[in-house]
Protein backbone atom coordinates (compact mmCIF):
# COMPACT_ATOMS: atom_id res chain seq x y z
CA UNK A 1 0.00 0.00 0.00
CA UNK A 2 1.28 3.44 -0.94
CA UNK A 3 1.03 5.40 2.31
CA UNK A 4 0.92 8.67 0.40
CA UNK A 5 -2.43 7.60 -1.07
CA UNK A 6 -3.71 5.75 1.99
CA UNK A 7 -6.61 6.89 4.12
CA UNK A 8 -6.08 5.81 7.70
CA UNK A 9 -9.08 4.29 9.45
CA UNK A 10 -8.11 5.84 12.79
CA UNK A 11 -8.15 9.35 11.30
CA UNK A 12 -11.63 8.80 9.89
CA UNK A 13 -12.82 7.38 13.22
CA UNK A 14 -11.40 10.23 15.26
CA UNK A 15 -12.46 13.03 12.90
CA UNK A 16 -16.01 11.68 12.75
CA UNK A 17 -16.28 11.49 16.54
CA UNK A 18 -16.51 7.73 16.98
CA UNK A 19 -16.60 6.96 20.71
CA UNK A 20 -14.20 4.09 21.51
CA UNK A 21 -15.96 3.03 24.73
CA UNK A 22 -17.20 -0.55 24.92
CA UNK A 23 -14.53 -1.93 22.58
CA UNK A 24 -12.15 -3.52 25.10
CA UNK A 25 -11.85 -7.28 24.85
CA UNK A 26 -13.32 -9.15 27.85
CA UNK A 27 -10.97 -11.89 29.03
CA UNK A 28 -10.27 -14.09 32.04
CA UNK A 29 -6.79 -15.15 30.89
CA UNK A 30 -3.96 -13.36 29.10
CA UNK A 31 -0.96 -15.14 27.60
CA UNK A 32 1.75 -12.79 26.34
CA UNK A 33 4.85 -14.20 24.64
CA UNK A 34 8.06 -12.46 23.66
CA UNK A 35 8.55 -13.41 20.00
CA UNK A 36 11.06 -12.01 17.57
CA UNK A 37 9.70 -10.08 14.63
CA UNK A 38 8.59 -10.10 11.87
CA UNK A 39 5.07 -11.14 12.81
CA UNK A 40 2.76 -12.12 10.00
CA UNK A 41 -0.74 -10.60 9.85
CA UNK A 42 -2.05 -14.03 10.91
CA UNK A 43 0.60 -14.81 13.51
CA UNK A 44 -1.67 -17.13 15.52
CA UNK A 45 -2.59 -19.07 12.40
CA UNK A 46 0.56 -19.51 10.35
CA UNK A 47 3.56 -18.99 12.67
CA UNK A 48 5.20 -22.42 13.17
CA UNK A 49 6.76 -21.31 16.49
CA UNK A 50 3.37 -21.34 18.21
CA UNK A 51 1.37 -23.91 16.22
CA UNK A 52 1.17 -26.54 18.98
CA UNK A 53 0.21 -23.88 21.52
CA UNK A 54 -2.53 -22.49 19.29
CA UNK A 55 -3.90 -26.00 18.73
CA UNK A 56 -4.13 -26.47 22.51
CA UNK A 57 -5.86 -23.12 23.00
CA UNK A 58 -8.46 -24.00 20.37
CA UNK A 59 -9.32 -27.14 22.32
CA UNK A 60 -9.47 -25.30 25.63
CA UNK A 61 -11.70 -22.61 24.18
CA UNK A 62 -14.05 -25.06 22.52
CA UNK A 63 -14.29 -27.76 25.18
CA UNK A 64 -13.64 -25.92 28.43
CA UNK A 65 -14.94 -22.46 27.65
CA UNK A 66 -11.47 -20.98 28.15
CA UNK A 67 -11.63 -17.19 27.72
CA UNK A 68 -8.11 -16.11 26.72
CA UNK A 69 -6.29 -13.39 24.80
CA UNK A 70 -2.88 -14.30 23.39
CA UNK A 71 -0.47 -11.57 22.31
CA UNK A 72 3.11 -11.26 21.13
CA UNK A 73 5.55 -8.62 22.36
CA UNK A 74 8.74 -7.65 20.56
CA UNK A 75 12.15 -8.07 22.22
CA UNK A 76 13.46 -4.87 23.76
CA UNK A 77 17.09 -3.75 23.89
CA UNK A 78 16.88 -3.06 27.63
CA UNK A 79 14.32 -5.60 28.87
CA UNK A 80 15.37 -8.65 26.85
CA UNK A 81 18.25 -11.12 27.18
CA UNK A 82 19.78 -12.88 24.17
CA UNK A 83 18.66 -16.51 23.99
CA UNK A 84 15.81 -15.99 26.46
CA UNK A 85 12.17 -15.03 26.05
CA UNK A 86 9.71 -13.46 28.46
CA UNK A 87 6.24 -14.79 29.20
CA UNK A 88 3.38 -13.07 31.05
CA UNK A 89 0.35 -14.96 32.27
CA UNK A 90 -2.50 -12.94 33.76
CA UNK A 91 -5.65 -14.43 35.28
CA UNK A 92 -8.88 -13.01 36.60
CA UNK A 93 -8.69 -13.80 40.33
CA UNK A 94 -12.41 -13.86 41.16
CA UNK A 95 -15.79 -12.47 40.12
CA UNK A 96 -15.04 -9.23 41.99
CA UNK A 97 -11.60 -7.82 41.20
CA UNK A 98 -9.64 -4.68 40.41
CA UNK A 99 -6.69 -6.10 38.49
CA UNK A 100 -5.52 -9.39 37.01
CA UNK A 101 -3.16 -11.70 38.89
CA UNK A 102 0.22 -11.84 37.21
CA UNK A 103 2.92 -14.43 36.66
CA UNK A 104 6.08 -13.65 34.72
CA UNK A 105 8.90 -15.90 33.54
CA UNK A 106 12.14 -15.40 31.63
CA UNK A 107 13.02 -18.73 30.03
CA UNK A 108 15.32 -20.07 27.32
CA UNK A 109 13.63 -19.43 23.97
CA UNK A 110 13.43 -23.16 23.26
CA UNK A 111 11.29 -23.66 26.40
CA UNK A 112 8.80 -20.82 25.80
CA UNK A 113 6.01 -22.93 24.29
CA UNK A 114 6.54 -25.74 26.81
CA UNK A 115 6.05 -23.28 29.68
CA UNK A 116 3.00 -21.73 28.06
CA UNK A 117 1.50 -25.18 27.56
CA UNK A 118 2.09 -26.13 31.19
CA UNK A 119 0.47 -22.90 32.40
CA UNK A 120 -2.63 -23.42 30.27
CA UNK A 121 -2.93 -27.04 31.43
CA UNK A 122 -2.07 -26.06 35.01
CA UNK A 123 0.44 -28.91 35.02
CA UNK A 124 2.03 -28.38 38.43
CA UNK A 125 4.64 -31.09 37.90
CA UNK A 126 6.08 -29.46 34.78
CA UNK A 127 5.65 -25.95 36.18
CA UNK A 128 7.88 -26.88 39.12
CA UNK A 129 10.76 -27.16 36.64
CA UNK A 130 10.25 -23.54 35.63
CA UNK A 131 10.29 -22.00 39.10
CA UNK A 132 13.92 -20.96 38.64
CA UNK A 133 12.82 -18.70 35.78
CA UNK A 134 10.01 -16.93 37.65
CA UNK A 135 10.41 -13.13 37.88
CA UNK A 136 9.44 -11.03 40.88
CA UNK A 137 7.71 -8.21 39.01
CA UNK A 138 4.33 -7.86 40.69
CA UNK A 139 5.28 -4.23 41.34
CA UNK A 140 5.77 -3.59 37.61
CA UNK A 141 3.15 -2.12 35.30
CA UNK A 142 3.31 -3.13 31.63
CA UNK A 143 1.86 -1.16 28.73
CA UNK A 144 1.41 -2.92 25.41
CA UNK A 145 1.18 -0.62 22.38
CA UNK A 146 -0.11 -2.08 19.12
CA UNK A 147 2.43 -1.43 16.36
CA UNK A 148 1.40 -4.42 14.19
CA UNK A 149 1.52 -2.49 10.92
CA UNK A 150 1.05 -5.47 8.60
CA UNK A 151 -2.40 -6.00 10.11
CA UNK A 152 -3.28 -2.33 9.57
CA UNK A 153 -0.89 0.46 8.64
CA UNK A 154 -2.55 2.85 11.10
CA UNK A 155 -1.03 0.90 13.99
CA UNK A 156 2.45 1.44 12.62
CA UNK A 157 1.90 5.04 11.55
CA UNK A 158 0.33 6.19 14.83
CA UNK A 159 1.17 3.43 17.32
CA UNK A 160 4.94 3.54 17.00
CA UNK A 161 5.38 7.26 17.86
CA UNK A 162 3.25 6.84 20.99
CA UNK A 163 5.23 3.72 21.89
CA UNK A 164 8.48 5.70 21.56
CA UNK A 165 7.19 8.52 23.74
CA UNK A 166 5.91 6.16 26.43
CA UNK A 167 9.16 4.20 26.29
CA UNK A 168 11.58 7.16 26.44
CA UNK A 169 9.67 9.70 28.55
CA UNK A 170 7.89 7.46 31.06
CA UNK A 171 9.29 3.92 31.24
CA UNK A 172 12.93 5.00 31.06
CA UNK A 173 12.52 7.16 34.17
CA UNK A 174 10.26 4.87 36.23
CA UNK A 175 12.94 2.99 38.21
CA UNK A 176 11.60 -0.30 36.90
CA UNK A 177 7.98 0.45 37.85
CA UNK A 178 6.82 0.74 34.23
CA UNK A 179 7.72 -1.12 31.04
CA UNK A 180 6.41 -0.36 27.56
CA UNK A 181 6.31 -2.97 24.78
CA UNK A 182 5.47 -3.15 21.10
CA UNK A 183 2.77 -5.76 20.72
CA UNK A 184 0.76 -7.63 18.13
CA UNK A 185 -2.76 -6.75 17.04
CA UNK A 186 -5.51 -6.91 19.70
CA UNK A 187 -8.39 -5.36 17.79
CA UNK A 188 -9.56 -1.83 17.16
CA UNK A 189 -6.95 -0.44 14.78
CA UNK A 190 -9.51 2.27 13.92
CA UNK A 191 -8.58 3.61 17.38
CA UNK A 192 -4.83 3.75 16.72
CA UNK A 193 -2.74 4.64 18.56
CA UNK A 194 -4.16 2.12 20.99
CA UNK A 195 -2.68 0.32 23.98
CA UNK A 196 -3.49 -1.96 26.92
CA UNK A 197 -2.46 -1.13 30.48
CA UNK A 198 -1.78 -4.24 32.59
CA UNK A 199 -2.30 -5.67 35.21
CA UNK A 200 -5.51 -3.62 35.43
CA UNK A 201 -6.58 -4.34 31.88
CA UNK A 202 -7.61 -0.89 30.63
CA UNK A 203 -7.77 -0.26 26.88
CA UNK A 204 -7.00 3.17 25.42
CA UNK A 205 -7.50 4.52 21.90
CA UNK A 206 -7.11 7.64 19.74
CA UNK A 207 -4.34 8.43 22.23
CA UNK A 208 -2.75 11.87 22.08
CA UNK A 209 0.60 12.80 23.68
CA UNK A 210 -1.07 15.45 25.83
CA UNK A 211 -3.09 12.93 27.85
CA UNK A 212 -0.27 10.49 28.64
CA UNK A 213 0.55 12.25 31.93
CA UNK A 214 -2.99 11.61 33.19
CA UNK A 215 -2.97 7.94 32.19
CA UNK A 216 0.50 7.17 33.53
CA UNK A 217 0.48 9.27 36.71
CA UNK A 218 -3.27 8.83 37.41
CA UNK A 219 -3.80 12.38 38.52
CA UNK A 220 -6.04 15.15 37.25
CA UNK A 221 -9.64 15.08 36.04
CA UNK A 222 -10.73 11.66 34.81
CA UNK A 223 -13.29 13.41 32.61
CA UNK A 224 -10.45 14.57 30.34
CA UNK A 225 -9.91 10.91 29.37
CA UNK A 226 -13.50 10.24 28.30
CA UNK A 227 -12.88 10.25 24.55
CA UNK A 228 -9.80 8.01 24.81
CA UNK A 229 -11.06 5.22 27.08
CA UNK A 230 -12.02 1.99 25.29
CA UNK A 231 -13.05 0.16 28.46
CA UNK A 232 -11.97 -2.29 31.13
CA UNK A 233 -11.29 -5.90 30.21
CA UNK A 234 -13.01 -7.12 33.38
CA UNK A 235 -16.43 -6.13 32.04
CA UNK A 236 -18.53 -6.90 28.97
CA UNK A 237 -19.01 -4.22 26.27
CA UNK A 238 -22.31 -2.77 27.51
CA UNK A 239 -21.06 -2.81 31.09
CA UNK A 240 -17.92 -0.92 30.02
CA UNK A 241 -20.06 1.95 28.79
CA UNK A 242 -21.57 2.43 32.25
CA UNK A 243 -18.28 1.86 34.06
CA UNK A 244 -16.75 4.88 32.32
CA UNK A 245 -19.45 7.15 33.73
CA UNK A 246 -18.91 5.73 37.22
CA UNK A 247 -15.14 6.23 37.00
CA UNK A 248 -15.60 9.86 36.00
CA UNK A 249 -17.96 10.34 38.94
CA UNK A 250 -15.87 8.48 41.55
CA UNK A 251 -12.40 9.64 40.48
CA UNK A 252 -9.12 7.76 40.59
CA UNK A 253 -9.97 5.77 43.73
CA UNK A 254 -12.39 3.80 41.56
CA UNK A 255 -9.43 1.89 40.10
CA UNK A 256 -8.76 0.32 43.50
CA UNK A 257 -12.33 -0.96 43.94
CA UNK A 258 -13.20 -4.58 43.22
CA UNK A 259 -15.93 -4.65 40.59
CA UNK A 260 -18.34 -6.94 38.80
CA UNK A 261 -21.02 -6.22 36.22
CA UNK A 262 -24.13 -7.76 34.73
CA UNK A 263 -26.92 -6.97 32.31
CA UNK A 264 -30.26 -6.84 34.12
CA UNK A 265 -32.47 -6.43 31.07
CA UNK A 266 -32.16 -5.79 27.38
CA UNK A 267 -34.45 -4.44 24.67
CA UNK A 268 -33.86 -4.49 20.95
CA UNK A 269 -35.17 -5.12 17.51
CA UNK A 270 -36.47 -8.49 16.39
CA UNK A 271 -35.43 -11.41 18.57
CA UNK A 272 -32.70 -9.55 20.46
CA UNK A 273 -34.30 -9.80 23.91
CA UNK A 274 -35.44 -13.41 23.49
CA UNK A 275 -32.14 -14.67 22.12
CA UNK A 276 -30.03 -12.93 24.76
CA UNK A 277 -32.16 -14.17 27.65
CA UNK A 278 -31.99 -17.75 26.41
CA UNK A 279 -28.38 -17.92 25.26
CA UNK A 280 -26.50 -15.91 27.90
CA UNK A 281 -26.16 -18.85 30.31
CA UNK A 282 -24.81 -21.40 27.81
CA UNK A 283 -21.20 -22.01 28.97
CA UNK A 284 -19.57 -21.96 25.53
CA UNK A 285 -17.08 -19.11 25.52
CA UNK A 286 -16.92 -18.40 21.76
CA UNK A 287 -20.72 -18.21 21.77
CA UNK A 288 -20.73 -15.78 24.70
CA UNK A 289 -18.19 -13.47 23.04
CA UNK A 290 -20.24 -13.40 19.84
CA UNK A 291 -23.44 -12.94 21.83
CA UNK A 292 -22.07 -9.92 23.70
CA UNK A 293 -20.89 -8.29 20.47
CA UNK A 294 -24.20 -9.04 18.79
CA UNK A 295 -26.19 -7.66 21.72
CA UNK A 296 -24.19 -4.41 21.69
CA UNK A 297 -24.97 -3.93 18.00
CA UNK A 298 -28.66 -4.81 18.22
CA UNK A 299 -29.91 -3.30 21.47
CA UNK A 300 -32.07 -0.24 21.67
CA UNK A 301 -31.77 -0.12 25.47
CA UNK A 302 -30.24 -2.13 28.31
CA UNK A 303 -30.23 -1.84 32.09
CA UNK A 304 -26.78 -2.43 33.56
CA UNK A 305 -25.67 -3.07 37.14
CA UNK A 306 -22.07 -2.58 38.33
CA UNK A 307 -21.40 -3.82 41.86
CA UNK A 308 -18.32 -2.71 43.78
CA UNK A 309 -16.38 -3.06 47.00
CA UNK A 310 -13.86 -0.53 48.29
CA UNK A 311 -10.27 -1.55 48.76
CA UNK A 312 -10.72 -2.02 52.53
CA UNK A 313 -14.04 -3.86 51.98
CA UNK A 314 -15.74 -1.38 54.31
CA UNK A 315 -18.08 -0.02 51.66
CA UNK A 316 -20.09 -2.17 49.28
CA UNK A 317 -22.67 -1.01 46.82
CA UNK A 318 -23.84 -0.88 43.24
CA UNK A 319 -24.56 1.48 40.40
CA UNK A 320 -27.38 0.96 37.96
CA UNK A 321 -27.91 2.80 34.69
CA UNK A 322 -29.60 2.60 31.32
CA UNK A 323 -27.57 2.36 28.12
CA UNK A 324 -29.36 3.60 25.01
CA UNK A 325 -28.37 3.82 21.38
CA UNK A 326 -28.09 7.26 19.81
CA UNK A 327 -27.35 8.51 16.29
CA UNK A 328 -24.59 6.46 14.62
CA UNK A 329 -21.43 7.88 13.11
CA UNK A 330 -19.69 6.97 9.89
CA UNK A 331 -16.34 5.27 10.43
CA UNK A 332 -14.00 2.68 8.94
CA UNK A 333 -12.56 -0.57 10.24
CA UNK A 334 -9.53 -0.73 7.93
CA UNK A 335 -7.08 1.66 6.31
CA UNK A 336 -7.08 1.61 2.51
CA UNK A 337 -6.62 3.70 -0.60
CA UNK A 338 -10.26 3.01 -1.44
CA UNK A 339 -11.81 3.10 2.01
CA UNK A 340 -15.00 1.24 2.89
CA UNK A 341 -17.09 3.34 5.27
CA UNK A 342 -19.68 1.93 7.63
CA UNK A 343 -22.27 3.15 10.13
CA UNK A 344 -21.24 2.57 13.76
CA UNK A 345 -23.72 2.64 16.63
CA UNK A 346 -23.09 5.07 19.46
CA UNK A 347 -24.42 5.00 23.01
CA UNK A 348 -25.33 7.19 25.94
CA UNK A 349 -25.87 6.50 29.63
CA UNK A 350 -28.85 7.79 31.59
CA UNK A 351 -30.45 7.31 35.01
CA UNK A 352 -27.16 6.53 36.72
CA UNK A 353 -27.90 5.83 40.38
CA UNK A 354 -25.85 4.60 43.32
CA UNK A 355 -26.88 2.41 46.23
CA UNK A 356 -24.71 1.60 49.26
CA UNK A 357 -25.36 -1.73 51.00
Amino acid sequence: MNLNDCRFCSEVSKNNGEDPIGTAGTYEHWLILELKQPWSPMIWVDDPRVKSLVDLMKKLILWRGFNIRVLAIAPDQEYSITGYARLFYYRRPSRFFAEFNKQEFLVPESNLVSLATALLKNDTKILANFEQYRQDTNHTRDILVCTHANVDVACGRFGYPIYKQLRSKYAAHSNGQLRVWRCSHFGGHQFAPTFIDLPQGHYWGHVEPEILDLIIHRTGAVSKLRQFYRGWSGLKPLEQIVEREIWIKEGWDWLKYSKSGRIISIEGKGLTKYLYQNLQFIPIQPLQILLDRWAKKNISQATIRIEFKTEDQQIKGAYEAIVETIEPVISAYHSATQMQLTSIKQYRVSNLSKKID
